[in-house]
């Protein structure tokens, strides 16, 4: 996978990210197969489709978002990560800690 990193301003509304076109195609197809399950989810919620049958729906939609997660993750960790380290700017791993928190509240 490729890299990615974040612009190295302090200011956390200044930074982006910067994945190749292949990364974002890959997430954007990812988004865009996750939307049509969510759109799927909710058809079959106002057709009265069996609970059981909901909730495996909603579980593959989650682990298809967790997939997305960890390939940002991983090129946050490899490209955004690694540059701030280098520089010299500790609160990045604060930061990184707040963030893999947040995947994990689930």
């Amino acid at each position: 996978m490729e890299n990615s990193c974040c612009d190295t301003g302090h200011i956390i509304s200044d930074r982006r990210s910067h994945h190749s076109e292949e990364v974002k195609k890959n997430l954007t197809s990812r988004l865009n197969r996750i939307e049509g399950q969510i759109r799927g989810i909710k058809g079959m919620i106002e057709k009265d489709v069996y609970c059981d049958d909901v909730i495996t729906q909603l579980a593959a939609t989650q682990s298809a978002l967790n997939s997305v997660a960890k390939i940002l993750l991983e090129g946050h960790l490899k490209g955004c990560v690694v540059d701030r380290l280098s520089e010299g700017d500790l609160d990045v791993l604060d930061e990184f800690v707040v963030t893999v928190q947040k995947l994990m509240k689930k």
